[in-house]
């Protein structure tokens, strides 16, 4: 009897998707990733940048990578120090290469709203450029892309075990509003052949639900 209720046990787990998520281990070169993965075959035909979905044919002074899970943060999740300090962290350098969480932005946004969270800012704070609303360390992306925010740092907070950069119930109610469209998926299946691991929560957005 015993032995048929841990094959029972057993095959109910097989069942039940894991929430765990398999982590970048092809890249730990941050510099090295940016250089030839990110702008020499992710955007080597250029593409639109993320906040202000303006297009572009290549970097450029006014066009960088930019994180949607802000490195600032991850270095204080993991103590390592300072930027340089940090450099010489494993365990960073496999996090700032992850693909899944870097996307083309112009210069002057980044500058303004690299170590930022995010928050639900309607209704207190103005619209300024591109759509994105900013109080003093808040930030809100513009309609089109919260849900893309929003599942981006789940993968990061469930791949990585790192904090959340802002408040869960708005990640899970910008995920419901603004489910994946087809340039994110787009985007998420490119990655995949180049990285090899996937974001769960772009293939199943319900799977927010379960954190």
């Amino acid at each position: 009897m015993k032995k048929h209720h841990l094959l029972v046990t057993f095959t109910l787990l097989l069942l039940v998707p894991s929430l765990a998520t398999s982590q970048n281990n092809r890249f730990n070169d941050p510099d090295q990733t940016l250089q030839q993965q990110f702008w020499g075959k992710l955007y080597a035909a250029g593409g639109s940048t993320f906040f202000c979905d303006k297009q572009f044919d290549r970097k450029g002074f006014l066009i960088s990578e930019g994180y949607v899970y802000p490195l600032v943060h991850v270095r204080n999740a993991l103590r390592c120090g300072t930027p340089r300090q940090c450099e010489k962290d494993d365990r960073y350098r496999q996090i700032a290469s992850d693909l899944h969480n870097i996307v083309p932005v112009q210069s002057r946004v980044e500058m303004r709203r690299r170590n930022a969270k995010f928050e639900q800012l309607a209704g207190t704070s103005p619209e300024g450029d591109c759509g994105i609303r900013e109080s003093t360390q808040f930030i809100e992306p513009p309609q089109r892309i919260k849900g893309d925010v929003a599942r981006t740092v789940a993968y990061m907070v469930s791949t990585y075990d790192l904090p959340w950069v802002g408040a869960f119930a708005v990640f899970r109610d910008w995920n419901e509003l603004d489910p994946p469209d087809d340039g994110e998926l787009t985007r998420h299946n490119r990655i995949v052949e180049l990285q090899g691991n996937a974001n769960p929560f772009i293939r199943e957005p319900a799977r927010m639900t379960e954190l």
